[in-house]
């Protein structure tokens, strides 16, 4: 069975700055935090790393949350910063841990270089379009699910992911036949 997240009750109580709510919605969210943080994130060190920040955000900052209704959205945007900021940190090399047993450095380079064509050819979509692309093709959600967590309908959510990744094509120099 599938896990809930926390009742809006308890949110709204959070929000008001109870502390005992505060701690029941961060346990309540935990789960579901730690599944967004495995589906983002590049190792499941990063994950765990920030799925534990997200919480710690989650329990610092609640009374900030505008509409309680609001919650899952605004954890997702959590983690998934906190997992490009640790992916950023690798890039540049702050992490060690990050880099793997690596065939060979020239392997390496290109695989760097086709990875940061993707990335700003993604960054350069709509943002729209980018989350719908991330979360279908790079998260590997269901149309339904993505629809879902966006408030699409399942029509415009795949409309959004065809114009996302048929710009992405032209962008890295592979246009529709």
């Amino acid at each position: 069975m599938k896990a809930e997240w926390p009742r809006e009750s308890l949110i709204v109580a959070a929000q008001g700055g109870d502390e005992t709510a505060i701690a029941a919605l961060v346990s309540g969210s935990h789960p579901h935090v730690q599944r967004f943080a495995r589906s983002l994130c590049a190792s499941p060190e990063d994950a765990e790393d920030s799925a534990q920040e997200a919480l710690i955000i989650l329990y610092r900052k609640i009374g900030t949350l505008r509409a309680s209704g609001a919650l899952a959205s605004w954890m997702f945007r959590i983690v998934r910063n906190e997992c490009l900021r640790r992916a950023r940190r690798a890039l540049r090399g702050d992490d060690l841990a990050w880099s793997a047993a690596v065939v060979s450095a020239e392997d390496d380079v290109l695989q760097r270089l086709e990875a940061r064509r993707v990335a700003a050819a993604i960054a350069e979509l709509p943002a729209d379009q980018r989350r719908v692309l991330i979360m279908r093709d790079i998260q590997g959600y269901s149309g339904r699910a993505v629809a879902d967590a966006l408030g699409l309908s399942t029509t415009a959510m795949k409309s959004r992911l065809h114009r996302a990744r048929a710009t992405v094509r032209v962008l890295l120099g592979n246009p529709i036949p």
